[in-house]
């Protein structure tokens, strides 16, 4: 088996590995910068498992930030038959590139 991480991040929770690249909601992190991630749920390093209450303690992950970007857009369209009512909203999340260095 090979080590992972359950972190949480932007109300979102991931399963992690190292060299993985994920999108997480948007960090105020300069892009080329690293981050350590201190809210670490779960641990494992291939043999064997530490879950948290809520968070591990002394665990951490870094991350190098890759770049930052819009999401896809999403659309919320609503509309009542016969009433003239039509509502429509578009959204862009604003996400960011990390790629996981290391699970320490």
């Amino acid at each position: 088996m090979e080590a992972y991480a359950v972190i949480e991040t932007g109300g979102k929770q991931y399963r992690v590995s190292p060299g993985q690249q994920i999108e997480i909601e948007k960090l105020a992190v300069e892009p080329g910068e690293e981050y350590r991630l201190e809210s670490v749920l779960a641990v494992s390093d291939g043999s064997s498992l530490k879950v948290g209450t809520p968070h591990v303690e002394g665990a951490s992950v870094v991350l190098t930030v890759d770049g930052h970007f819009l999401g896809d857009k999403v659309v919320n369209f609503k509309k009542k038959r016969r009433k003239g009512y039509r509502r429509k909203v578009g959204h862009r999340q604003k996400l960011t590139l990390v790629t996981v260095k290391s699970i320490a």
